[in-house]
């Protein structure tokens, strides 16, 4: 049955179920949106990944490099580069400041393995696809995992190349369902209900705090509140005011799933925001009021024009402060034999 069929009188009697059934399938998306992968994909991956490493060199930390801090990579000794289209189970980012590899090699005493490029839901992956990194680092055995983003700052009191540490999230579109956990469980990985309590733990936290200090960052790096949103369109006003009003320090679109992926496979996470731009929050002054006013001659109205987010204000912060960002990372990793619990970590 074609679409133009869909329309013909008869087709009035059909159930939903039998519109669906007889649709041709280009109107439906491909994939869906909870779609599982099989566990022999990320041990596929795995191996894969394992064939091109020297022995004894699987990284004990992951990193994922958020929008314009792709350059971290470049601080590896004895860097080795996998592109993701080698990959099994990988798939590829289409978003401006996302390269498309993994790239191993070592920051201090730690292996590590960056990734360079994310992938994000508003790009048509699928949950299971953006998180699928994920779990094969879990495989391949890191401990902890530094996931990095830029992110608009909800709290009044950050400023453009501040940094934020995750005291926690909040993510709306995982409440109402869109979470990488919906589906099938693999219990290779974890259990059907793993608790997110404890999502960033305190260690790791201290450390990145106590490494701000050291570098002189203090002053520049706050705890606050991640909030995901789906994206891709950037927050209104009153989105934004909601998200501040429930405890948001940070907005963007991506990181909280990756790292409930990551909790759920039993890895530490440790997340960093650099803001690269104040939301928009101001109400809006009562235009009915002023037009009324208007009328009467007391005042003409006049356009309030807001400054608004755009992906390039986004890349420009992030080139012009990712110093910062890289300069943090790199020493929280080859300060982690500091950090007992990453020690004892199994």
């Amino acid at each position: 049955m074609n679409f133009t069929e869909l329309l013909h009188p008869a087709c009035a009697r059909l159930s939903p179920s039998e519109l669906v059934a007889r649709a041709p399938r280009q109107m439906f998306p491909s994939a869906a949106p909870h779609e599982s992968i099989p566990m022999e994909t990320y041990t596929a991956a795995k191996e894969h990944i394992i064939s091109l490493l020297p022995a004894n060199t699987l990284p004990s930390v992951g990193i994922v490099c958020g929008s314009g801090l792709g350059k971290l990579y470049q601080l590896l000794d004895e860097a080795i580069s996998v592109g993701y289209d080698s990959i099994p189970g990988f798939v590829r980012s289409t978003v401006a400041g996302h390269d498309g590899k993994l790239v191993f090699g070592k920051l201090g005493q730690q292996y590590v393995v960056c990734m360079v490029g994310r992938f994000h839901p508003y790009e048509g992956w699928s949950m299971a696809q953006v998180t699928f990194p994920m779990r094969v680092m879990a495989l391949l055995g890191i401990k902890l995992l530094i996931v990095t983003n830029a992110a608009g700052g909800l709290d009044p009191t950050f400023n453009v190349g501040d940094m934020m540490v995750f005291e926690d999230h909040i993510a709306l579109p995982m409440i109402a369902g869109n979470n990488p956990l919906v589906g099938p469980n693999l219990a290779e990985f974890g259990p059907r209900f793993p608790p997110t309590s404890d999502a960033y733990p305190r260690a790791y936290r201290a450390h990145a705090f106590r490494t701000a200090a050291k570098l002189g960052l203090l002053d520049r790096t706050h705890s606050g509140v991640y909030c995901f949103v789906s994206g891709p369109q950037y927050e209104t006003r009153a989105e934004c005011r909601l998200l501040r009003s429930i405890g948001g320090g940070a907005v963007g679109m991506s990181t909280v799933p990756e790292c409930v992926i990551a909790r759920h496979a039993g890895v530490a996470v440790l997340g960093i925001s650099l803001i690269t731009n104040k939301v928009v929050g101001r109400r809006e002054d009562d235009v009915k009021a002023e037009v009324v006013r208007e009328l009467a001659g007391e005042v003409k109205v006049e356009e309030v024009v807001d400054e608004k987010a755009s992906h390039e204000e986004v890349l420009k912060a992030s080139t012009d402060f990712a110093a910062n960002v890289l300069s943090l990372v790199k020493t929280v990793v080859e300060e982690l034999h500091t950090v007992p619990e990453f020690n004892t970590a199994k």
